[in-house]
């Protein structure tokens, strides 16, 4: 969004801008997507670290911090919250654009019943 100097009714959209933003939280949404693959991978297998008592142990501790209540599920977190970011943006240009349609399709409606 940016500033409208010509109004001093606050902000305007600028779709194009807005679409881009989408699409840049979209690929982040992507990578992170891969972060939480990579952080199961890890919490799938038990590090080799030896067979020693405290090395199974940290092996362990390790491999629970990558797991659902750790790193996995931290980063599936950031991925909800890029969606849910994401899809209000949509739905916010959505009927953005939907009101620019319906005033461009009034304004036309006028203008011919003036003619």
């Amino acid at each position: 969004m940016t500033s409208d100097r010509h109004s001093r009714r606050g902000y305007r959209l600028e779709p194009d801008e807005l679409s881009a933003r989408i699409a840049e939280l979209t690929a982040l949404a992507d990578e992170t997507a891969e972060l939480v693959s990579s952080a199961s991978r890890l919490a799938e297998r038990l590090p080799m670290l030896g067979t020693a008592p405290p090395a199974l142990h940290l092996a362990e501790q390790l491999r629970e911090a990558a797991g659902r209540s750790g790193l996995t599920g931290e980063v599936d977190a950031a991925t909800a919250e890029l969606d849910s970011f994401r899809q209000a943006l949509t739905a916010t240009l959505l009927a953005y654009q939907d009101g620019e349609s319906d005033i461009r399709w009034t304004l036309r409606a006028a203008g011919e019943a003036l003619t």
